[in-house]
């Protein structure tokens, strides 16, 4: 009878003794498995690159990740527009709903940053993250450096040649002017100095109900620190909205943000 006892004890006790000594970081993972992220990198990038330090991360531990190959990267060079851009991302939040997630955040790194700011104005999400933003087409240096293929891509298209590939001007501080072959339809959508890449049109444009974590790395390009706290004022308020600066250079970003981000955006996850 007490061989049955204890047995009777363990089977009733056990379960909640497993349950109590649980580790915390797995009833996290559970949790984690119900948010979603759409990633981007920057200009010129790759999936693999940079914004891979960021991806890795949240995937082990269990969130759901689309680390996309963008419009902008060094292969694609713009081969579509911006609104077929927005598609894949829509795309790619679909998936990550029909997998699980019931929170889901589009997060991009320099230009994927400034995408994510723009994305963020016109659809329904639960925050951006906007990490070092960059490749406003607005700015003096844009319009010096590409106003001459700005043009020339209006009369193409004027002309009704706006389909047909072309060679036609980037620009990157890092690298300064560079050719990319595409069409003048496609390049206008994107550098269009009034248009989506008009940083400061996005933020301003940002819906007060979407929280945004603006990252603005200390060591980041002159020329975004000098107008970051610009940028940031800009967002409407709401009380989700957060300036983080972590000590990083523009390149290291993505992965000197992580626990930011992951605590950011949890956080969230448990409020609305």
């Amino acid at each position: 009878m007490a061989s049955i006892s204890y047995r009777f004890l363990a089977t009733l006790f056990f379960p909640i003794v497993i349950s109590a000594l649980m580790p915390l970081n797995a009833i996290a993972e559970t949790n984690n498995s119900k948010i979603g992220f759409v990633l981007m990198h920057g200009k010129g990038g790759t999936p693999l690159k940079y914004i891979s330090d960021l991806a890795s991360p949240l995937e082990q531990q269990e969130f759901l990740v689309a680390n996309l190959e963008m419009p902008w990267s060094g292969r694609r060079e713009y081969d579509v527009t911006v609104q077929a851009a927005e598609s894949e991302v829509e795309a790619a939040l679909s998936s990550l709903r029909s997998k699980g997630a019931r929170k889901v955040f589009v997060a991009g790194h320099s230009q994927g940053g400034l995408f994510a700011l723009y994305f963020g104005t016109r659809h329904a999400i639960d925050g951006v993250i906007a990490i070092a933003p960059g490749g406003s087409v607005s700015s003096p240096i844009f319009r010096e450096k590409l106003g001459e293929s700005v043009e020339l891509a209006r009369k193409l298209v004027a002309e009704s040649k706006g389909d047909e590939k072309t060679r036609l001007l980037d620009f990157e501080g890092a690298k300064g002017a560079y050719p990319v072959i595409t069409t003048p339809k496609a390049y206008l959508s994107w550098f269009d100095p009034d248009g989506a890449m008009n940083q400061l049109k996005a933020v301003q444009s940002m819906s007060p109900t979407t929280p945004v974590l603006f990252i603005a790395p200390t060591n980041d390009y002159p020329g975004l620190l000098k107008f970051k706290q610009q940028m940031f004022d800009a967002l409407p308020k709401n009380p989700r909205t957060k300036l983080y600066e972590p000590d990083s250079s523009h390149l290291g970003a993505p992965s000197a943000s992580i626990k930011e981000i992951i605590d950011w955006t949890s956080a969230i996850a448990n409020v609305r």
